[in-house]
């Protein structure tokens, strides 16, 4: 079976766009989350979210105007995709040479993508304009449909749609490989790593940019997640407002960004004389089954996801050294979370640190699970896990090592990383320190 490891890393993320920034900030504690300023959402029961800031295409070296057609996700996930491929010695490389370091047919794409900014604008105008003229205020799809033809912009339509970043990364790398994209909510993006990688042990590529973007923070998006009273709405302490585990905890804080990680068959990568990160051994995907918007009670999709992972690696629950929790701060899900890793883990789950990084970058929904497997990845490399800020008030129903609130030497050697999704997908990705 051929091994897959990982030789580049990329980052765009409410708390910096440079990986080692993105690292330092997460192990200080320094909240990413502040009050929206994409829109005016002074209406609304949640005003918080852990926006992008500050981030252009001129970061990479592009001309930001050749990018204003493209929505937020894909200009999110370029950049992580141009940061991985330079961190990995491709993009480099080829610049310099004039060439690609490698065999274009089998560099592919696996992107967990959600959708762009909904036109929210044109939107409002399309309905008023059904209903002008009409004393009752009544709707006309004629005319709904034909302010529509005159307003919309049909590029920016197509570019709001979940697979482009995919094409984009395509195109910019010359990746004629196999290419796809996934939603499936938050373990979207985890999922295409996983489905990447099998790609590889197949033989049907050499290397795949797997990742995730998505930003949702527009109306359509608060006001669904508002609906589901999925959110916090502790809009008087933004930075406190993400607090899995605690007791207090009131719902999650959205968030937006792109991960974007090299996968590459083991010898590919040592023949051009690769740095390795890690190797990504095992892969769980389940599904619960059960309600839309609530895990199994008993945990038994996430308990399912992480057995296989860990099967699928050839690992037993005494080789996990570190576990970064999906740990939204719901109600649900983190009670549910903790459960399954106590059934999985018996007594040994309260000897394993395990931390949420949401509770400093928010939720980054479908990008949230790369993003969460990169901080495994550095916290391999120099030995340190991050903390579960904002852990104030211990919950009886959650009662493990959550790493409360400080960053913590561990000696890591193996990790998973969990991604519980609505809708019941669940993905658990096993990555362990490289050993030739």
């Amino acid at each position: 079976m051929r091994r897959v490891v990982i030789t580049g890393i990329g980052l765009v993320t409410p708390i910096g766009h440079e990986v080692e920034t993105v690292w330092g900030r997460l192990l200080a504690g320094e909240s990413g989350v502040g009050k929206i300023t994409l829109f005016d959402a002074g209406n609304f029961p949640t005003q918080i979210a852990a926006e992008v800031k500050d981030f252009d295409m001129s970061a990479i070296g592009e001309n930001p105007s050749d990018w204003e057609a493209q929505d937020r996700h894909t200009r999110f996930a370029v950049g992580a995709g141009f940061k991985a491929m330079t961190d990995a010695g491709l993009w480099d490389a080829a610049k310099k040479t004039k060439a690609f370091p490698y065999d274009s047919e089998r560099l592919g794409v696996y992107t967990g993508a959600g959708e762009g900014e909904q036109d929210f604008e044109n939107f409002t105008k399309m309905i008023l304009a059904s209903i002008d003229g009409d004393p009752n205020g009544e709707f006309d799809m004629g005319k709904f449909i034909q302010c529509g033809v005159n307003i919309l912009d049909p590029i920016k339509e197509l570019e709001q749609e979940p697979h482009m970043p995919a094409s984009h990364l395509a195109a910019m790398f010359h990746a004629f490989g196999p290419n796809a994209n996934c939603l499936t909510a938050c373990s979207a993006s985890p999922q295409a790593v996983g489905e990447a990688v099998q790609l590889i042990k197949r033989n049907e590529a050499d290397l795949m940019i797997a990742g995730g973007a998505h930003s949702m923070i527009h109306p359509f998006g608060v006001t669904g997640f508002n609906l589901l009273t999925a959110l916090s709405t502790n809009n008087s302490d933004p930075s406190g407002a993400s607090r899995p585990f605690d007791r207090e905890r009131d719902g999650f804080v959205l968030g937006e960004g792109a991960a974007m990680v090299i996968l590459e068959e083991l010898s590919h990568a040592q023949k051009r004389g690769a740095k390795i990160y890690a190797e990504l051994v095992g892969y769980g995907a389940t599904s619960d089954a059960f309600r839309i918007t609530d895990i199994h009670p008993e945990g038994r999709g996430a308990t399912g996801c992480m057995q296989q992972a860990l099967d699928n690696a050839k690992l037993t629950i005494n080789d996990v050294d570190y576990i970064n929790a999906h740990g939204t701060s719901t109600t649900v899900n983190d009670r549910v979370e903790s459960l399954a890793i106590r059934k999985l883990f018996g007594e040994r789950a309260y000897k394993i640190p395990v931390s949420s990084t949401k509770s400093v970058t928010g939720h980054l929904v479908a990008a949230a699970g790369v993003s969460e497997l990169i901080y495994c990845i550095l916290a391999i490399r120099d030995g340190i896990v991050p903390p579960t800020i904002n852990y104030h008030t211990p919950d009886p129903d959650c009662d493990l090592d959550y790493v409360p609130n400080k960053a913590r030497e561990v000696k890591v050697n193996v990790a998973l990383s969990n991604s519980f999704g609505f809708g019941g997908q669940n993905v658990t990705l096993a990555i362990k320190r490289f050993i030739n």
